[in-house]
C-alpha cells in the first residue's frame, strides 16, 4: 500500500490524482473552502490574531481547499499545503507548498481525507488466529502470518475480529501518524475529516480501490487510490496532551453556519437561483449518505475548539 500510493510512480505522487478519480469536499462546492475559512477565523481569535497564525492543508492533493482559502484568507495568514506531489499551477503565489509539514506552528492544521490514505496492514481471522492478508500487484490475496504482538495488542483494544473469514485494518500507523502531526502544532486546532471505521459494522473491514470516479479492487499497482475508513477512537485517544472535539460533518458545519434549508425568494430571480445552488450545495455537503457521513476529530492546544 505504502509503494503503491507513495512510491515511485505511486497513485498521489502523480499530480491532481485526487480530482481524477474521486470527488472530495474541495471539489463539491465553494461553501467548503468558506467553511472552513470560518473555522479558521474562530482560531484566529480566540489565539489573539498572533502575526504568524498559520493554516495547513496536510495532504492537499490538487490544491483545492488551500487555494480556495487563499481567496478568503487575511493576507495576515500564512498559508501551506502539504504533499508528496508537484504544486499544482492553479495554487495561488502566497501558498507555500511543502512535502513535510512545518515544525512548531501557531494556527489550524487540516487532514481532509488523509488519515484514510495513510498504509494499514490488513488481518482475517481464521481457524489458526489471526493472518496478515497480503496482495500482489495483479490482485492476487493469500494469508500470511500472525501480526506483530504490537499490531495484535492494537487489535485486541479497538477492533477486535471476531469470526473467521472477518477481516480488520490495524490503524496503529494511523494513530501515529496523526499523534505526530498533532505534535508539530505549539498552539492551535488540529482537524481531522474522514469516514470512519466502526468494528461492529465493518467486518469485512473497509480497504477500496477508487479510479476515474469508480470503485475497484483494491489493487496495489499504482493505477487506483487505496483507502481504508479510519477508527477515530483509537486516533483520539493517541493525543493525549490536549483537548479533544468528535462530531459528525452535519453538525460541525451547522454550527460553522452552513444551512441546507431552501430560501425564501425575494423577487429577485437570479438572486434566488443562486441561493438555491448554493443550497444544493450545501445538501450534497450534509448528505447522510454521501460527504456528511464524515466525522470531524479536533484536538485544540493552547486555545478553545473551535465548535
Amino acid at each position: 500500500m505504502q509503494d503503491a500510493l507513495y512510491g515511485p510512480g505511486g497513485f498521489y505522487v502523480a499530480s491532481g490524482a485526487p480530482a481524477r478519480n474521486f470527488r472530495t469536499a474541495a471539489h463539491a462546492s465553494p461553501l467548503w473552502a468558506e467553511a472552513i475559512a470560518e473555522l479558521c477565523d474562530r482560531v484566529d481569535t480566540a489565539l489573539g490574531c498572533p502575526d504568524d497564525f498559520t493554516v495547513v492543508d496536510l495532504g492537499a492533493g490538487g490544491g483545492e481547499l488551500i487555494a480556495g482559502l487563499a481567496r478568503l484568507a487575511p493576507e495576515r495568514w500564512q498559508l501551506v499545503g502539504v504533499d508528496l506531489a508537484a504544486r499544482p499551477d492553479s495554487v495561488d503565489d502566497r501558498v507555500t507548498w511543502a512535502a513535510r509539514l512545518p515544525d512548531g506552528f501557531t494556527g489550524v492544521l487540516l487532514a481532509v481525507e488523509w488519515l484514510d490514505v495513510v498504509p494499514v496492514d490488513v488481518v482475517e481471522r481464521t481457524g489458526d488466529g489471526l493472518r496478515l492478508v497480503e496482495v500482489d500487484d495483479a490482485g492476487a490475496e493469500r494469508l500470511a502470518g500472525q501480526p506483530p504482538p504490537d499490531d495484535g495488542r492494537w487489535l485486541d483494544a479497538w477492533w477486535p475480529v471476531a469470526e473467521p473469514g472477518d477481516r480488520a485494518e490495524i490503524g496503529s500507523t494511523r494513530d501515529d501518524a496523526w499523534q505526530a502531526a498533532v505534535g508539530r502544532m505549539d498552539r492551535g486546532v488540529a482537524v481531522a475529516v474522514d469516514y470512519a471505521a466502526v468494528p461492529a459494522r465493518d467486518v469485512a473491514g473497509t480497504l477500496a480501490g477508487f479510479r476515474d470516479g469508480r470503485q475497484v479492487p483494491p489493487v496495489p499497482d499504482g493505477s487506483c487510490d487505496l483507502t481504508a475508513h479510519v477508527l477515530f477512537d483509537s486516533c483520539a485517544a493517541a493525543v493525549t496532551d490536549v483537548e479533544c472535539r468528535r462530531l459528525n460533518q452535519r453538525d460541525a458545519l451547522a454550527a460553522l453556519g452552513v444551512s441546507a434549508a431552501r430560501p425564501a425568494y425575494d423577487g429577485e430571480p437570479l438572486a434566488y437561483l443562486h441561493a438555491l445552488s448554493r443550497t444544493g450545495a450545501a445538501a450534497e455537503l450534509k448528505d447522510r449518505g454521501g460527504l456528511g457521513a464524515f466525522e470531524w476529530l479536533l484536538h485544540a492546544r493552547g486555545v478553545a475548539p473551535p465548535l
